[in-house]
């Protein structure tokens, strides 16, 4: 199970802070509430930061992402062998977060009686701004390729100061692609809060929006495997 802790806790750091400050901006009566698009987009990037320190720290490769390491692993950077215990981690993790955050904002929750009120899956996981299956998946594919490309060209991205560029560039991908979708880019960052969400007592909660969720495992998969394959391709 190598690998596995670290990914277990750096990515529940990461949905702690990054669905942290979706709550935070969605839900009536919090001092964030209705914070901009630079605000969120921030707030994930540091998000990302600091789980990628936590998780190099115990043991693993930062990856927080299936996507990263799926595609990865297709075109040989990283080990099959560790694929399993990273995703386990990357989606118990994520659950795990979550459920913190509905307990910090649990009497939010319950003053947020409505969708309209900001309480609604969109603070767990990700919608389209505008509703088209094919360019959804298509603006979740292309977030998650120029996301994960600069990715494989830092090296290990667990040390130094370079979780710290992982995180401005998760900043300038959600600046700058990320309005059309909410840039999941991560499968387990979408799917695990998703679940929690539907499964849990969250109050006065709405529709879980299932018949969405296939965009945000399927694109950023298909991103993250373009990606390493046009890097194992040319390098």
């Amino acid at each position: 199970m190598h690998g596995f802790l670290g990914e277990f806790l750096g990515t529940m750091v990461l949905i702690v802070f990054g669905v942290g400050s979706g709550a935070g901006v969605n839900l009536k009566k919090t001092y964030a509430h209705a914070q901009n698009w630079t605000f969120i987009s921030l707030a994930w990037g540091l998000a990302v930061t600091f789980g990628v320190y936590v998780a190099g720290q115990f043991g693993s490769q930062g990856h927080l992402n299936p996507a990263v390491t799926i595609g990865f692993a297709l075109f040989g950077f990283f080990p099959w062998a560790q694929v399993m215990p990273y995703l386990l981690g990357q989606f118990l993790g994520a659950f795990v977060g979550a459920v913190v955050v509905m307990i910090q904002y649990y009497p939010h929750f319950k003053a947020a009686k409505s969708p309209a009120d900001g309480n609604s899956v969109g603070i767990f996981a990700t919608g389209p701004a505008i509703p088209n299956p094919l360019f959804n998946f298509l603006s979740e594919t292309i977030a998650t390729f120029f996301f994960i490309f600069p990715l494989l060209n830092l090296g290990n991205f667990t040390q130094g100061l370079k979780p710290l560029i992982v995180g401005l560039l998760i900043v300038v991908v959600g600046l700058t692609l990320g309005g059309t979708t909410g840039f999941a880019i991560n499968p387990a960052r979408d799917w695990a809060p998703r679940f929690a969400y539907t499964i849990l007592p969250v109050p006065n909660k709405s529709s879980a929006n299932w018949s969405y969720a296939w965009v945000p495992m399927c694109g950023p998969l298909l991103g993250g495997i373009l990606a390493a394959g046009l890097q194992a391709l040319i390098a």
